[in-house]
């Protein structure tokens, strides 16, 4: 018979803690530091794939997936945990140590302790690499916005109107006199560094839709698009980085996966409920929830969202148009209960996931 071996790897960009579990014994019959790199941890295992059948693992992070493509090509069985999966000890331990991570790995992978995350293939890997490049424009973008308002704000240019940045705002901006030459200067840096993050962010635009009506996305792609707040960002966002959705067996477990359910308390005839809990991908929730926002108008299929839709097989585009009653009908009758905007948003951005869901699963 052969032996069966659970290999935890706690793995760093200097070096990785490897444990070895047998299928029988308390301890690891191995532990020791090796070199990150992904071929000479594989030359340490191997010795173990050739004996017997080896299960690997180790925590997602930083180092991305290039170990497990190694491995895998080795057909030695490899897993990608999330880190809110892996357990710390109690809350009375206060040791956390690379072998005590190692150590638990290797247990988890023996207990069979739930499956590793989803792993992209590499087109999809680079796709979302492109879709977070963008959001990090953003945020860029965002933060340059902020410098140059409070600049102005510093100088005693206040705007009357609290709506910005929209053609209004910049033709003020423009009328703008500064006394001294040096602060002209800084006000025309931040606005060609406003400029500059735009025109790349466009460019990104263009090859993000150019990838989005691609043969490999295209279809997948058009059904997300017939959904109101859906366009080729979020929809490209949702085919990476969620891959296949059939790994969720219901809708409630890919808005758990999301983060978008309540937080629970619960003991005895108790029962307490709190804000969402945060868990899971960050990023969807976050373009879900900005998605959600269109549901806040009136139902209504606008020119845009109808051109969106031409070749959209029927079944999708009724299904669609069941979300949209649905979602913005919600978002009203929690808004006269009086929930606030914020949180009637959040409850309506988990049942669009439930509906993103379903097109995926169970609509033609």
């Amino acid at each position: 018979m052969k032996k069966v071996y659970y290999i935890g790897l706690d793995v760093h960009k200097d070096n990785t803690q490897m444990a070895v579990l047998e299928m029988k014994g308390k301890e690891p019959v191995v532990i020791k530091v090796i070199d990150s790199d992904p071929l000479k941890v594989a030359k340490e295992i191997l010795p173990y794939h050739r004996e017997g059948t080896v299960h690997a693992g180790y925590e997602a992070g930083c180092m991305g997936y290039t170990l497990y493509r190694v491995l895998t090509e080795m057909k030695i069985d490899c897993q990608i945990i999330a880190p809110n999966k892996v357990f710390r000890g109690g809350n009375n331990e206060k040791i956390k140590t690379d072998k005590r991570d190692a150590t638990a790995i290797a247990w988890m992978l023996r207990r069979d302790e739930g499956a590793g995350i989803a792993v992209p293939d590499r087109e999809d890997e680079a796709a979302r690499d492109l879709l977070r490049c963008r959001g990090d424009m953003q945020d860029d973008l965002k933060r340059a916005k902020q410098r140059l308002l409070k600049f102005l704000l510093r100088h005693g240019h206040i705007y009357e109107n609290t709506r910005y940045w929209t053609g209004k705002h910049r033709k003020w901006m423009k009328t703008l006199v500064f006394d001294m030459p040096v602060d002209k200067a800084v006000f025309e840096q931040y606005q060609y560094t406003i400029e500059s993050i735009q025109e790349r962010v466009g460019r990104v635009d263009l090859q993000i839709k150019e990838i989005a009506e691609s043969q490999r996305y295209t279809e997948r792609v058009r059904k997300f698009r017939a959904f109101k707040g859906v366009d080729y960002i979020i929809a490209l966002s949702l085919v990476c980085e969620i891959g296949d959705f059939k790994r969720f067996p219901t809708a409630a477990a890919f808005m758990s996966y999301l983060g978008l359910v309540p937080s629970e308390y619960s003991s005895g005839k108790k029962r307490k409920q709190g804000g969402i809990t945060k868990t899971g991908n960050g990023h969807i929730r976050k373009l879900l929830t900005e998605a959600a926002w269109h549901y806040t108008r009136p139902a209504k299929v606008s020119m845009r969202l109808a051109s969106r839709r031409i070749g959209t097989a029927e079944s999708v585009i009724s299904y669609a148009d069941r979300a949209l009653n649905r979602l913005h009908g919600k978002y009203v009758k929690l808004l006269f209960k009086g929930k606030s905007k914020q949180a009637a948003v959040t409850a309506v951005a988990r049942e669009l996931s439930g509906f993103l869901w379903g097109v995926m699963t169970a609509v033609a």
